[in-house]
């Protein structure tokens, strides 16, 4: 696996999703290149980003946040600064709940006029071995299609979409047709590597495909595409599915993205066959591998899970 003490290593790579799954792909992503880039979802409508969104008509942060997170060295600097904007106050006022990094990333916004400024300048503060940028240039509210008993119905907003009772088969963004960041879309034409997932597949993973101009370079760019399958199904989501269901889906809402390489735990995979075909569909090779935490949790363990995305990356798999 590549030293991440040296200079300049590992090819450019472009890391999408939001929340848990993509600070697992980045944790992970950082241990095998020092050209990072994580293009955040941003239509988070709960907690702290939620009020924040509300209040102050700001991109919701929190997902934004957690990839900084990610990003943060392992030295005594970027674990306590990881720390530092994790931490969410406790109180009985109008304070609890709020994530520190939250609300200085707002303030860098207000300050700066310039979301992506302002993450950058929080990047550096914090040291982050990458770039993190949000996919879109307004926030964005998911509507999804729940099929429960028979009966579809819509829901709106991200929080609703993850817990409401049945299963998702669809979704769109309002508003539907939202200006992408310029610079999200330069680092997926610019990258070598574009990751998909791990992570809430409707609400983290394809919503990048619904912004028009981000879609055309994830089509347009030359960059191999790999999508890291989730280690267990997302509760009121993807209650149920199969890591084959998965891929179908990404294929039904995108159905002329080819995709290169499908990275699936070998502890999660019931029908190898079925993985296989719905993977060539969208023009993939599987690759199976451990890469879930050892305890038994459904966690990718980063280091595992860094060393064979550098293998992949190196064609050694």
């Amino acid at each position: 696996m590549s030293d991440v003490g040296s200079a300049g290593f590992g090819p450019p790579v472009v890391a999408l999703g939001g929340g848990h799954g993509l600070y697992a792909s980045l944790s992970a992503l950082r241990m095998v290149t020092d050209r990072l880039t994580a293009v955040v979802t941003v239509a988070d409508d709960g907690g702290s980003s939620g009020r924040l969104r509300r209040e102050l008509g700001v991109l919701p942060p929190g997902d934004l946040r957690m990839a900084l997170a990610a990003l943060c060295g392992d030295d005594e600097w970027g674990s306590t600064w990881s720390e530092v904007v994790q931490h969410r106050f406790r109180s009985e006022g109008e304070l609890h709940g709020h994530a520190v990094g939250n609300l200085l990333i707002v303030a860098l916004w207000e300050l700066l006029g310039d979301p992506v400024a302002g993450l950058d300048w929080v990047g550096r503060l914090l040291g982050a071995h990458g770039r993190v940028l949000p996919m879109a240039s307004v926030p964005l509210d998911i509507v999804a299609e729940v099929e429960l008993d028979g009966v579809i119905s819509t829901v709106r907003g991200q929080v609703a979409c993850a817990l409401t009772p049945g299963r998702v088969q669809a979704i769109s963004l309002v508003p539907e047709d939202p200006p992408a960041r310029p610079e999200a879309v330069a680092a997926v034409l610019e990258a070598e590597w574009v990751v998909f997932g791990p992570g809430s597949w409707f609400t983290s993973v394809l919503p990048h495909l619904k912004v028009p101009e981000l879609a055309m370079a994830l089509y347009a760019t030359k960059a191999k595409r790999l999508v890291t399958l989730n280690l267990a199904p997302q509760p009121g989501e993807t209650d149920d599915f199969s890591p084959q269901q998965h891929l179908e889906v990404l294929r039904q809402h995108a159905p002329d993205l080819s995709i290169d390489v499908v990275l699936a735990d070998t502890g999660v995979v019931d029908d190898p066959d079925a993985l296989e075909k719905a993977a060539a569909a969208l023009g993939a090779r599987v690759v199976m591998a451990d890469v879930a935490a050892a305890d038994g949790s459904p966690r990718h363990d980063p280091r595992r899970l860094a060393s064979v995305l550098d293998e992949i990356f190196l064609q050694k798999r």
